[in-house]
């Protein structure tokens, strides 16, 4: 289960943000998840609540905003949000589309506390 990698990446790259801004506590995560990321976003959240036990992030909560995948059609131009993993264009019905968004799994915000 490489979710597990993952938070644990998140959590040291929440981390050195928490650090560099002199901050004690991550109260909020905010993530956005590709459908093409490859991961699961259950899971994910279960990796997170597991890791989160010890450190900054303890009191944390992650919300996870979950990214449709956005193709342009290279053939007749046309940006869309095809169902599921469907990378083929809903117009023309060409394959030669390439992927804008959807691939990705980006740390998009952090709720940090200072010391009083």
């Amino acid at each position: 289960m490489h979710e597990y990698s993952i938070v644990s990446s998140l959590i040291d790259e929440c981390e050195a943000h928490a650090t560099a801004n002199g901050a004690t506590r991550i109260t909020r995560v905010a993530i956005k998840v590709g459908v093409l990321s490859g991961v699961e976003p259950e899971l994910l959240k279960t990796a997170f609540d597991t890791f989160k036990q010890e450190g900054i992030c303890r009191d944390a909560t992650l919300e996870m905003t979950i990214q449709p995948l956005v193709v342009a059609c290279l053939e007749c131009g046309l940006e869309s949000e095809p169902e599921g993993r469907n990378v083929v264009c809903p117009q023309c019905k060409s394959f030669h589309t390439k992927v804008l968004d959807g691939e990705d799994l980006l740390l998009m915000q952090l709720e940090l506390e200072q010391p009083e």
